[in-house]
């Protein structure tokens, strides 16, 4: 006498158990390859259009500048004479302030930012690892003209008061800290700015860093090293190449700024060694000045130094990021917390 099976329900089987298993039916091949299709199309749009834009931006500043760059020529990066009602038109003392600026805030935010991310990286204790990661990584969510207001409240202040006339005394000699210190200048500019350059830079060191292979540490401390002596030759060494990228994506970021810098260096465009003295900077003048630009050749002038801004920033940050991938490519990442 036969048993009777079980009637199976429509679109399921039985597993060697007896369970009844989904069958799931198969999507048509042709339904799969548009949704591939359509995807991978997709994503090249979206890439194209980060380089179309970046592109258009470069055209129009090329466009812009055209007339600036006819009636001048390599005259404009050469000249230091700004004087918009005769139609005279140099960008020297322009590109000297945000040199100098720029310059000045990476010697102090570079020292700082480096033992930050030493300190975080090797030496802190994991249970605040997290918290001073983020503490320092806040600094760059703060708005720049909050910087600058700070800066004008607080830092002039105490410049004017204590730091100035104490640089003055220590280092006159130099003639870096010569002159009346008005407060606002070239130094204040280059302290804040090295304030907004702290997270950047080492955020960027603490990811070398922990992309030095692990094995690096324990080989110099079987090798008797200290623990200072561990991290300069066995990590410090191998991430400089990623360290110096850091900064010199810092300096990309320090030459760019605009708000901060514009409300604390004074805005006069003449050149001076001393670092009380007030400045200019190449992003400063194209915010304050480029409202007031009626005359054509006055506008174009402004939309050329927006154009070497640009390209210099594109160079520098490409480098920056190249340094970069030197040292972290195919190192996986290790956990910070």
């Amino acid at each position: 006498m036969s048993v009777a099976q079980p009637q199976q329900p429509m679109g399921s089987a039985l597993n060697p158990v007896g369970e009844h298993l989904r069958v799931v039916p198969r999507r048509s091949s042709v339904v799969s390859r548009f949704a591939d299709f359509s995807f991978q199309g997709l994503v090249w749009l979206s890439a194209a259009c980060v380089l179309a834009i970046v592109a258009f931006i470069l055209m129009q500043l090329i466009k812009g500048s055209s007339l600036s760059l006819h009636q001048f020529g390599w005259k404009f990066f050469t000249g230091s004479d700004w004087d918009p009602v005769n139609g005279n038109f140099g960008s020297v003392p322009f590109v000297y302030g945000t040199l100098v600026s720029s310059l000045v805030a990476l010697v102090i935010a570079v020292p700082l930012s480096l033992g930050v991310a030493i300190f975080i990286t090797e030496m802190c204790p994991r249970s605040l690892r997290g918290i001073l990661s983020y503490l320092t990584e806040l600094l760059a969510a703060i708005p720049s003209v909050i910087y600058g207001m700070w800066a004008i409240f607080v830092l002039i202040p105490l410049l004017r008061r204590y730091i100035g006339p104490a640089l003055a005394k220590t280092f006159g000699w130099t003639g870096l800290f010569t002159g009346p210190i008005y407060g606002g200048g070239m130094l204040t500019a280059g302290i804040i700015l090295a304030i907004m350059l702290v997270p950047i830079i080492s955020s960027i060191t603490r990811e070398v860093l922990t992309a030095v292979p692990h094995q690096q540490r324990e080989a110099a401390l079987a090798l008797g090293a200290t623990r200072w002596e561990m991290i300069r030759v066995g990590v410090l060494r191998n991430a400089r190449a990623g360290i110096f990228g850091a900064i010199i994506l810092g300096l990309g970021r320090a030459l760019g700024e605009t708000m901060a810098v514009t409300m604390v260096i004074g805005n006069r465009p003449k050149i001076t060694k001393s670092l009380f003295a007030p400045a200019y900077t190449m992003a400063s003048v194209i915010a304050n000045e480029f409202s007031e630009a009626t005359d054509d050749l006055y506008l174009s002038s402004l939309i050329e130094i927006g154009l070497a801004l640009f390209i210099v920033t594109i160079i520098v940050n490409i480098l920056a990021q190249f340094l970069i991938w030197s040292v972290t490519r195919g190192t996986p990442r290790r956990a910070n917390v």
